[in-house]
């Protein structure tokens, strides 16, 4: 039930905000503006995305749940992904590496995201997947940012205990490991862990049946919980 929103922050996704000289500058506050503008949001975040939302206490109290979707608590899981990248490596990312190291177009950029598709999928869903991650919009101001103010630091700030939380990841993701969250302080109550099974990094792909009965389970959470 409700309406569905995607929110691309200034700089980032297909709104790049040509006429701010820097158009990070307001964040999180950006973030704060969409939760207070919606009624009774609930975030979605996937993979960095929901890191941004732990990373960000000020959401505490203005959600009514929380979504993460093959995500990590710090940036541990990182170390996870570059050694799997070396146990497994892929040819065609190495060469389109370095053909964007020579000429850093977004045309370039996307063409390396796409050569790394078999790292994202499971070889069942390899053209999909493909196809996915060729129409993406990426941003390399926004990965740029990031790489060098976020991922390598990232630690969540916040997590919530008074509105249901999903976790859910594929049983197959190689980017984004979930070994952070056995820590004991994430397994609260108000907690539901969702493992998709035959999935890899974007498990709506591989198994979308069994992600949207996870968020039909976690709508009826978030309901039970108004009440």
């Amino acid at each position: 039930p409700g309406s569905i929103w995607l929110v691309d922050l200034p700089g980032d996704g297909y709104n790049n905000v040509a006429h701010s000289p820097d158009p990070f500058a307001n964040w999180p506050d950006v973030l704060i503006e969409a939760v207070d503008t919606l009624p009774e949001a609930i975030f979605v975040g996937h993979s960095t995305g929901g890191m941004y939302l732990l990373a960000t206490p000020a959401l505490q109290g203005r959600l009514r749940g929380l979504a993460l979707l093959d995500s990590a608590p710090n940036s541990a899981w990182h170390a996870d992904y570059v050694a799997m990248t070396r146990r497994h490596p892929l040819p065609e990312f190495d060469l389109a590496v370095a053909a964007y190291s020579q000429q850093p177009t977004l045309e370039k950029f996307t063409a390396m995201v796409v050569a790394a598709t078999a790292w994202n999928f499971t070889p069942s869903a390899l053209t999909a997947g493909r196809k996915l991650l060729a129409r993406l919009p990426y941003n390399i101001a926004a990965v740029t940012w990031s790489d060098t103010h976020f991922d390598h630091a990232y630690q969540a700030r916040w997590w919530p205990s008074d509105i249901p939380v999903l976790r859910l990841y594929g049983d197959s993701d190689r980017i984004v490991s979930q070994h952070g969250w056995r820590d004991p302080a994430y397994h609260t109550p108000n907690h539901i862990a969702c493992e998709i099974a035959g999935a890899g990094h974007f498990p709506w792909i591989e198994n979308p049946e069994a992600v949207t009965q996870a968020f039909r389970d976690f709508a009826a959470e978030i309901q039970l919980h108004s009440r």
